[in-house]
């Protein structure tokens, strides 16, 4: 397995001169924050030895090096996700690359649906804390070379990488929200009864990715900030109400110039 992401990270270093330590994984609808990224080097991950492709709408496939307010970082245009077929090991892929490429601070973000009866569509929610409802990408044969067998995940979400997050958002005028992001596998979306479900176990919002590298990117030994874009919500569905992908990514790009203010703050 290292012998697969070093050749990933070998083909990417002879493709870039920039060598960042921040990385950032965008999610659906969210990827215009790449346009914000100047003097870009972009390396489709379809050249990438090992890398998998981004079959989700509004996922672009791209990695993209350069810099945001002077400062070097590598964002994913697009991530993979656990209900395209991939294994978790494919899923997390990318993490692993960047742990070898040097990343030790990664930025995750998502649409997601409101499971929290006071978010509304449009609202950005720092994730706090996570349920995983997804097979766990650490099953198998330990990887010594990049971490312990048992992580610890009392604290995966970055206080101070918060509490930052917060301080820009007073900056800019924008309110953010916390909360409890669920993972589960998808595609489909879910039913009533499981947003009730997933909202009476501590849940706020619920998606289909995300987790599964953040766990990896704990295990790794990076440092964590998540985001989730409220694209849809629990309340407001019905029988002329339904969730359709096609809304959630128009909702996720109206939020997105928000987000790449925020994480443009963060990150300098």
């Amino acid at each position: 397995m290292i012998e697969i992401f070093d050749q990933a990270a070998d083909y990417i270093r002879s493709h870039t001169s920039y060598r960042p330590t921040t990385g950032i994984i965008l999610g659906s609808g969210l990827g215009k924050l790449a346009n914000a990224i100047e003097n870009p080097d972009i390396i489709p991950y379809v050249d990438i030895p090992h890398f998998k492709q981004s079959t989700a709408v509004g996922h672009k496939g791209n990695l993209i090096f350069g810099t945001l307010d002077g400062t070097q970082i590598v964002a994913m245009q697009g991530r993979f996700h656990f209900y395209e077929g991939y294994t978790m090991q494919e899923v997390t892929l990318p993490v692993r690359v960047m742990s070898r490429l040097g990343i030790k601070r990664l930025l995750v973000s998502n649409a997601a649906g409101g499971i929290n009866p006071n978010f509304a569509v449009g609202d950005l929610m720092i994730i706090t804390d996570h349920i995983n409802f997804m097979p766990n990408p650490l099953i198998g044969k330990n990887i010594d070379e990049m971490g312990v067998r048992f992580p610890d995940m009392t604290t995966v979400y970055s206080r101070s990488l918060r509490q930052r997050a917060h301080q820009a958002a007073d900056q800019l005028g924008l309110q953010l929200r916390e909360g409890v992001y669920v993972a589960e596998t998808g595609p489909t979306y879910e039913t009533p009864a499981e947003y009730r479900m997933y909202g009476m176990l501590g849940g706020d919002a619920v998606g289909m990715s995300t987790v599964p590298e953040v766990i990896v990117a704990r295990h790794c030994g990076m440092e964590i900030f998540g985001m989730s874009v409220i694209t849809n919500c629990a309340k407001d569905l019905g029988e002329s109400c339904q969730n359709d992908g096609d809304d959630v990514v128009r909702a996720a790009d109206k939020a997105a110039d928000n987000m790449t203010a925020i994480f443009k703050k963060l990150i300098s």
